[in-house]
């Protein structure tokens, strides 16, 4: 997966992103000699978004993810050790009080 280019970013926010998958969600790969992989998800009313799975024991403050500069609501991270298969969620804590 390759990074979000702010050409992506446009795309996504004007709809036009069709391939928005190969950006968004889990993608194994190599960082700086790490394998892992980044997950990165829309998620534009939120507070603070995680990832949790089974590689953290389903700990929400293990591997918090961080937002786009961009203010596009798309949160994004990189989780070493993680790969193909592993069982994960977002824990994503919104900013809004529930009425």
């Amino acid at each position: 997966m390759a990074e979000l280019t702010p050409q992506d970013v446009y795309l996504f926010r004007e709809g036009t992103l069709y391939r928005a998958y190969e950006k968004l969600g889990a993608h194994p790969q190599t960082r700086d000699g790490r394998e892992g992989t980044a997950f990165a998800v829309w998620a534009p009313n939120a507070a603070a978004v995680s990832v949790v799975g089974s590689f953290n024991d389903w700990n929400r403050t293990t591997h918090p993810l961080q937002p786009r500069a961009d203010q596009s609501g798309i949160w994004q991270g990189f989780v070493p050790g993680v790969g193909p298969g592993a069982l994960y969620k977002y824990h994503i804590r919104s900013r809004f009080k529930a009425a």
